[in-house]
């Protein structure tokens, strides 16, 4: 079967985010949003007929998790990145951002040192911040290749703290994490016994030419030492199910945070992210993977686009994720001005750098999940004021 990715839905009116929070994020309605990371493509219809199957029946009671269901999931891992996991190993968590806050209220203390490598999804600043840890930046390095892991830093940090959450692959800056990075990483963290807390959300959007390797695959050591976060929602675009995994081969350290889920009354979940869940990994082999080509279609067009009709904006290549990340330093403006002329001006409402950390600044996030004609459109809005 092919599927249809230039179809453009009509998302507005629908509670949507992306669309219909535009003019309460950028005070105008009519910008072209590429700023929220879910996708503008229509759902894989074996999830919408499972979802819809389930929705005929006559009850939605409480519901639970049957050994398939993690088995599934166990099954995806194993046929697309050669990790091989238990399903005993597995917990339920209504998100991925949730399961890295629970991690960090139930695994370490106040005042505890938690290492985070900006510029870096924001929701991680949060989770420190918001439960009273002690945040530690371990700035990634961009290079002229792109960016790299700061390892002398990390050496130096590593000896105070308690965890550090790992984005792998990185979100927003692209990079999927080669072995020998995460090995060195790994490594550090072993020598000082901090806790990796291993967000995975986008390995299942890596590039054609790039791999993604589960930080726990690398060794015994590791995954005892370590707590993943897979879930559907970003492959498939179920982010409104609310249903993710982590996968914890530590017996006690899984149980000490299975015991911190349950008593915030958080494990019981919905019965159509389950659904939704089950399919995307028992059937969407297929569809994933003309979903990736598209994506990189998305990113090769912008790619160039940008680097011969824009050559002042830096960037770099993208190994991953469906978002590119664009520095801007090079034209002058402060964070300010190149936020109001992407706006007011060139109409399009992307994520400020800014928001991923203090050197994001001058720089954006674009998400590309969408039609291509939308691409086109949005960057000849922005060659119009920056080209």
């Amino acid at each position: 079967m092919i599927y249809d990715f230039d179809k453009v839905i009509d998302r507005r009116n629908t509670e949507c985010v992306k669309y219909d929070k535009r003019e309460d994020v950028f005070g105008k309605a009519d910008v072209i949003p590429m700023w929220v990371a879910d996708m503008d493509f229509p759902t894989a219809d074996f999830i919408r007929e499972a979802v819809i199957e389930r929705a005929k029946g006559d009850v939605y009671g409480y519901t639970f998790r049957e050994d398939e269901y993690y088995e599934s999931i166990a099954q995806w891992i194993e046929r697309h990145h050669q990790w091989k996991t238990k399903k005993e190993w597995m917990a339920f968590t209504p998100g991925v951002v949730s399961a890295f806050n629970m991690a960090v209220m139930g695994l370490t203390n106040e005042g505890d040192e938690i290492i985070i490598q900006p510029p870096v999804y924001h929701p991680f600043f949060y989770a420190v911040n918001n439960h009273n840890r002690k945040l530690v930046q371990n700035t990634l390095i961009d290079t002229e290749d792109g960016f790299v892991m700061d390892y002398d830093l990390l050496e130096k940090q590593a000896k105070t703290a308690k965890m550090l959450i790992l984005c792998n692959p990185h979100n927003p800056v692209g990079r999927s994490w080669k072995k020998e990075e995460l090995l060195r990483l790994g490594e550090i963290c072993m020598r000082n016994n901090v806790l990796v807390f291993s967000d995975e959300i986008h390995c299942d959007l890596v590039m054609p030419g790039f791999k993604h390797t589960p930080f726990a695959s690398l060794s015994e050591e590791f995954a005892h030492n370590s707590i993943t976060a897979h879930a559907a929602s970003k492959t498939f675009n179920l982010a409104g199910m609310a249903t993710s995994t982590v996968i914890i081969p530590n017996e006690k350290l899984r149980n000490k945070f299975v015991d911190y889920v349950h008593s915030t009354e958080s494990d019981l979940g919905n019965i159509f992210g389950k659904i939704a869940t089950k399919a995307a990994m028992e059937k969407g082999d297929e569809w994933h993977s003309q979903l990736i080509n598209y994506i990189k279609g998305n990113i090769d067009f912008a790619t160039d686009f940008i680097r011969k009709e824009m050559p002042k904006v830096r960037i770099h290549e993208t190994e991953a994720t469906y978002m590119i990340w664009l520095n801007f330093k090079d034209y002058g403006y402060s964070d300010e001005e190149l936020n109001r002329k992407m706006i007011h001006e060139a109409g399009l409402g992307l994520n400020s750098g800014n928001l991923f950390g203090k050197d994001g600044e001058c720089c954006m996030r674009v998400n590309l999940a969408c039609p291509r004609s939308v691409v086109e459109k949005a960057l000849m809005q922005m060659k119009d004021v920056f080209g």
